[in-house]
């Protein structure tokens, strides 16, 4: 079955975007428990590039299959997490990249390198780490896994968050400061 991308996150409505997420059907990793465990000998390059054994994986639905097995543990440690195997996987910063955020009300809507989209709130929250000259600001992904905002969509975040008085955003009823702490 061929793969078809979603739109431009800019056409897009919230109420798209929200079906968009409900009818994407992903693995219950979450639910998984497998015994047997061991490397995957891949990892994940601060950029968003999928690499197995050193050499790029450079087919987006195979890289998109992947991203679909992703767990982090409550160590940080990132997993392949299949019902029979459960693989270690390196990861040099985040998991995943947002690439764009767009703001349609009381939501912010994100497109993940892998075209994913994740509505920052409850479950998808937004955090600083680093410090005022050099921040980087994650958002919870799923299963502990996040995606870290590249430099266009921080700057994007950052127009959105100069309306208000204290430089944070608002999505989903919940504030996120965007400064470090």
């Amino acid at each position: 079955m061929p793969y078809d991308p979603p739109p431009e996150l800019a056409a897009l409505s919230l109420a798209e975007a929200a079906e968009l997420v409900a009818a994407r059907k992903l693995p219950p990793v979450s639910q998984w428990s497998p015994e047997a465990t061991g490397d995957s000998e891949m990892r994940i390059a601060a950029d968003g590039r999928w690499f197995h054994q050193g050499g790029e994986i450079k087919r987006p639905a195979m890289v998109r299959a992947f991203a679909s097995l992703l767990l982090r543990g409550a160590d940080g440690q990132h997993w392949l997490v299949t019902p029979t195997q459960k693989l270690a996987i390196a990861v040099d910063d985040a998991a995943f990249v947002a690439i764009d955020v767009k703001q349609d009300g009381d939501a912010l809507v994100f497109k993940l390198n892998t075209d994913d989209l994740v509505i920052a709130g409850p479950q998808h929250p937004i955090r600083v780490e680093g410090d005022p000259d050099t921040p980087a600001i994650y958002l919870g992904v799923r299963h502990g896994a996040e995606a870290r905002l590249n430099r266009s969509t921080y700057a994007q975040l950052a127009e959105i968050a100069l309306e208000s008085d204290d430089l944070s955003v608002s999505s989903q009823g919940m504030r996120f400061a965007l400064q470090p702490s």
